[in-house]
């Protein structure tokens, strides 16, 4: 279990038992919230067509019975002990690659001597050793079931019943004016690309593309994403934060205190969470989200100014390793930020637990932070870094402390930067690459400018600047200069030596000379170099060195 202890007061029966009613008032503010339908779904049809791969004794059998009822094809990686022939496909060989989705898989394989084999399926039985499709997350119509016969009978029985028309929510909308993935062939941030267990995002010029059909929804990508350019849609954040206000709210005027948020999904999570029924604690308010890693640092720190005592979020063996390492590095910062403001916690807890008992465990160590004394009214913003804004501004107003800046760790999506100002040249290639908006020139004077509030330290402005000037530091600033333009670096105007009109900084031209005063191509000309581009131009078109004749005429 990762779970940060809580040595608060003990359990007290009397007030566990009001803050049981105040749950089941929670319970029905929830229930009161219509279910969320999607508007836009993703959809796939199959036709039934199934690939059943591996070993001839295991393959075999199970296609036999599919085929009584699918059009089925067997890809073997061994022959098979001589029989009675198929009615079916059968072919033998070395290597089977797969790839796609549910009406859309693609089967590749190579047999001894034979030229490449390519076949389409709707569905597929892999009952490899070592699984063709090997994410975490597996495509709909792809079945794995492992060695174990009641999992492979299972997957069996759900093969039967994918044919048709299918469809599911499209789980993510992205705006990439937004992202922050590259810019100019530099790599900037690629939290969603790394994150994602189904392996349906990658990189897509200055910004990303998701597989829609490959996206199973668990929402990591937009918990991770530092600018709010991928947001999850089902539901949308709105729906979230309205149903954690009514849940706490109720809690509330119910008579119960200190309540914890437990965010969990509809898997073993919740199973487990059913099972310790009425011995959960009575302050504990359960969740549920289609996924437990949709939520994230937003969403978090908003309950927190609603008036939650804690956040925990329940994550069992079934979900992604990455996950929880990323949900950890988000609860740090989140942790430091309230820390910094002075809130006595801890306020987080992130749960990975497989079993009833464990769960009640780390449940009575649940967070009892402190928090506001008057709760938030604020909405859960559509745009991510809007709610950031509404719930930073309501705990740094009813803070204990006013820290101007609170220090965060590495990897934090907010900051500022450190520039060097005898190497930077302000030639501004930062301010192009920014994403974000976060880097401003001088509109006409010679200053590199920042607004930390739009910073999300993706790190392309380091990676881009040609003098390595920049290091990127994590931080929250609170106050109006995090919202305003400050003064990065800043130089004198170069005037031209010639028309006296300023084309550069001094700091731009000192550099320059620096570096070519021994080059050939200038030896001689370095005044050249002092001059804005049409004095340039026209020194070098003027003569020089040409003999002169002089005519004299006679009277």
């Amino acid at each position: 279990m990762n779970i940060r202890l809580n040595d608060g007061a003990p359990a007290d029966p009397v007030r566990n038992g009001r803050d049981a009613l105040a749950r089941q008032a929670a319970r029905a503010a929830l229930e009161a919230i219509p279910a969320f339908e999607a508007a836009v779904t993703v959809d796939y049809r199959s036709a039934g067509r199934v690939l059943v791969a591996g070993p001839a004794a295991q393959a075999l059998p199970w296609a036999d019975r599919l085929a009584t009822a699918l059009p089925v094809t067997a890809i073997l990686l061994d022959a098979p002990v001589p029989g009675a022939a198929r009615a079916y496909p059968v072919h033998v060989a070395r290597a089977v690659a797969v790839a796609g989705w549910l009406g859309a898989f693609e089967a590749r394989w190579q047999a001894e001597g034979q030229p490449l084999g390519r076949d389409k399926f709707d569905l597929v039985l892999d009952l490899c050793r070592a699984r063709l499709i090997p994410t975490h997350q597996r495509p709909h119509g792809y079945f794995a079931p492992g060695e174990d016969e009641a999992a492979r009978a299972a997957a069996a029985e759900a093969l039967l019943d994918m044919v048709g028309d299918f469809e599911k929510p499209r789980y993510f909308n992205y705006k990439e004016r937004l992202c922050a993935h590259s810019r100019n062939g530099r790599q900037g941030c690629n939290a969603c690309v790394d994150i994602c267990s189904a392996e349906a995002i990658a990189g897509d010029g200055d910004g990303i593309k998701v597989n829609p059909y490959l996206c199973a929804g668990c929402g990591a990508c937009t918990t991770v994403c530092p600018t709010g350019a991928i947001t999850y849609a089902y539901p949308p954040a709105q729906l979230t934060g309205r149903r954690i206000q009514a849940a706490l709210r109720a809690f509330r005027e119910a008579g119960g205190e200190e309540p914890v948020l437990l965010l969990h999904d509809g898997g073993r999570g919740a199973a487990m969470l059913a099972e310790l029924g009425p011995e959960a604690p009575g302050r504990i308010l359960g969740l549920n989200l289609h996924h437990a890693a949709t939520a994230g640092i937003d969403v978090w720190l908003a309950a927190l100014a609603y008036g939650a005592a804690g956040v925990a979020v329940l994550m069992t063996d079934e979900h992604a390793p990455q996950y929880v390492a990323a949900l950890g590095q988000q609860m740090a910062v989140a942790q430091a930020v309230i820390d910094g403001l002075g809130y006595a916690g801890p306020h987080f807890q992130l749960l990975r637990v497989d079993a009833p008992d464990e769960l009640a465990l780390a449940l009575r160590h649940a967070p009892r932070g402190e928090v506001p004394r008057e709760p938030a009214v604020f909405h859960l913003a559509a745009d991510k870094r809007n709610t950031l804004d509404y719930a930073l501004d309501h705990l740094q107003r009813h803070a204990p402390q006013r820290p101007e800046v609170v220090p965060l760790p590495p990897g934090a999506p907010f900051g500022t930067l450190a520039v060097d100002r005898q190497a930077c040249s302000l030639c501004m290639s930062c301010v192009g690459a920014c994403p974000a908006a976060a880097l401003q020139d001088g509109q006409g004077l010679p200053q590199l400018r920042f607004i930390e509030k739009n910073c999300v330290q993706c790190g392309l402005c380091a990676s881009t600047c040609p003098e390595n000037a920049i290091t990127l530091v994590p931080q929250m600033r609170f106050g109006e200069t995090r919202m305003q333009a400050v003064v990065l670096n800043e130089s004198q105007p170069f005037h031209c030596i010639r028309c006296s009109k300023p084309f550069g900084t001094l700091q731009m031209v000192e550099n320059m000379l620096g570096r070519l005063a021994t080059h050939p191509a200038f030896a001689g000309k370095l005044d050249r170099l002092r001059m804005c581009g049409d004095c340039r131009v026209i020194d070098m078109m003027e003569p020089r060195d040409e003999m002169k004749v002089t005519v004299l005429k006679r009277d």
